[in-house]
């Protein structure tokens, strides 16, 4: 909360690139959001509110941004991605592009009146001809596939597709039907059942091709966005008797200092768990600041003998580099919400909220993660068990923050597991998930270093540090095994709740130590589709959906 004051920048505009021009918006709160300025301020009608949380689809919209030079999913040199307007603020927009159902007429359209031949013209007495009507190819698609009954959904549809199809079409590829079930994971349909839409997906490639103008969008969005160094964006609104303020450092040092001034402002990156907070919660935010225009938050590169991940990388990325360097994480990855929330998502963000079912604590703990964090100038590191205290408490001081993880190298070089237990395969939250690593003896069957990591068991996610003990040192047999599954009732008192009963929770964890024994063992390990209870396809190697734009 605050209260104007002469120390205080100015109110910039919010200004985006939307429909083909550039959209300046003042006096909306921080915390509208990007679904309620479409359909109420903006009129366009077409993206629908279902579940007003992130997990439904109906309103999913595409973001645009400049991607950096040389970028792999880059179309047309941006970067497009699915999220949630529903959890999305309107500030957050600031300097990028909003797609949205209503974009794909404007760009038939444009593209039939690009390919007409010219008009003749008009004489006096001449009736002016009806404006051309069109489909774009996947509206049309849907249409022929018969993918759409009540409706409601289909915008969200609409909009997943147009972005697998922008990003195939820049590559001159086509999805697989997995590939198309990927990206549709986050968008859910209650009556016309997923096979027709995914034939959609399929039959949008055959129709003559309509392509977004991304250099008309590129040329917009430099022009919106000042140099690197410029201070940075402040935005203001009344709620009441009071303004409540959004801030967007452009660097790390910009945000480092206002981070010390401002210690109790609420920290913003992708908003999949603060927007809630609004939605649902009705909590009162006051001041935020908003950590995605920090380049430098955003790293992932491998850093000496460790691989870095910024904790304002998105989850998209952050696993997209994990993925690439254990291929055995590729399943946990494509079920991890979904990729509207992982677009938006960072590492940082489901590390530093410290739920006890946050699916990458696990994975992070058992790859031996060390977590980076901030105060001004000072930096310090800890493993990542330690930053938890208790329930959602962590180990954060005044005027701190996240700036990343570290994880080594070799750790990634162990034996590396990680499963999800929930009762929806995608898109939904754990009842219980778990990130395993294991190192054996050379030329031996001895267990050398083993990391069992839990979330869904205690307070906050943790390694079983009893039922690694009964492991070290021991041989990797089903005897040892038997022991280990023994000692986790001294490491966890699970409860019971909606999502799972403890006793449920205990038994799935002795069963998924079972299963590693099983997919790692000596003679005849069994591959990970063999203990899988989901029937799922098999993916290339790093299992990246290549219509999910990173």
């Amino acid at each position: 909360m605050s209260t104007e004051s002469s120390s205080h920048s100015p109110s910039q505009p919010i200004r985006f690139f939307h429909r083909g021009q550039v959209v300046d918006v003042s006096g909306v709160h921080p915390t509208r959001s990007v679904l309620d300025w479409l359909r109420e301020d903006a009129r366009c009608t077409g993206t629908k509110e279902g579940c007003n949380e992130g997990d439904c689809g109906a309103c999913t919209v595409v973001i645009g941004e400049l991607a950096e030079a040389g970028a792999p999913d880059a179309v047309g040199g941006l970067r497009l991605q699915t999220v949630n307007a529903c959890i999305q603020f309107l500030p957050t927009l600031n300097g990028k592009a909003l797609f949205t159902v209503e974009d794909l007429k404007d760009q038939c359209q444009s593209s039939q009146a690009a390919q007409a031949a010219p008009a003749p013209a008009l004489q006096e007495g001449d009736k002016r001809p009806h404006p051309v009507h069109c489909l774009h190819p996947v509206q049309q698609a849907l249409v022929d596939c018969h993918g759409s009954q009540c409706g409601f959904c289909t915008p969200g549809f609409v909009m997943s597709l147009w972005s697998a199809y922008e990003h195939h079409q820049a590559r001159g590829t086509q999805p697989s039907r997995q590939q198309l079930a990927d990206d549709l994971s986050g968008n859910l349909c209650r009556c016309t059942g997923y096979r027709p839409i995914l034939d959609a997906g399929q039959r949008m490639f055959d129709l003559p091709p309509v392509r977004l103008d991304s250099r008309a969008v590129v040329a917009a969005l430099t022009a919106l966005n000042p140099p690197s160094d410029a201070p940075g964006f402040e935005y203001a609104a009344p709620l009441g008797a009071r303004i409540d303020r959004f801030h967007a450092p452009r660097s790390l040092e910009q945000l480092a200092a206002l981070r010390e001034q401002k210690p109790r402002a609420q920290l913003l990156s992708g908003s999949t768990d603060v927007g809630l907070w609004v939605n649902k919660q009705f909590r009162d935010l006051g001041d935020i600041i908003y950590l995605g225009d920090v380049p430098e938050l955003k790293t992932v590169e491998v850093r000496g003998d460790h691989l870095y991940i910024g904790a304002g990388a998105s989850l998209e990325s952050a696993f997209a580099a994990l993925v690439e360097r254990v291929p055995s994480l590729a399943d946990v990855w494509l079920r991890f919400a979904s990729p509207p929330i992982r677009h938006a998502g960072t590492m940082g963000g489901n590390v530093a909220n410290g739920s006890p079912i946050g699916d990458s604590p696990p994975v992070l703990m058992s790859l031996d993660a060390e977590i980076e964090l901030r105060r001004g100038a000072e930096v310090r590191r800890m493993p990542l068990p330690d930053f938890y205290v208790d329930y959602m408490k962590n180990q954060l001081q005044s005027g701190e923050f996240v700036q990343g993880l570290w994880l080594p190298l070799a750790a990634m070089r162990r034996q590396v597991r990680a499963y999800k237990i929930s009762k929806r395969f995608d898109c939904d939250i754990s009842a219980l998930c778990a990130g395993f690593a294991l190192e054996l003896e050379p030329g031996g069957n001895k267990v050398k270093a083993v990391r069992l990591a839990f979330g869904g068991m205690a307070a906050t996610v943790k390694r079983a540090a009893q039922a690694e003990a009964a492991l070290v040192g021991k041989p990797w047999t089903q005897s040892s095994v038997n022991a280990a599954k023994l000692a986790l009732a001294q490491d966890f008192k699970p409860l019971s709740d909606m999502r799972a009963s403890a006793d449920y929770r205990m038994q799935v964890a002795q069963n998924l130590i079972q299963r590693l024994w099983l997919e790692t063992r000596a003679e005849d390990a069994l591959p990970g589709s063999a203990t899988s209870v989901w029937s799922v396809m098999p993916h290339a190697a790093t299992a990246k959906p290549a219509a999910q734009g990173v």
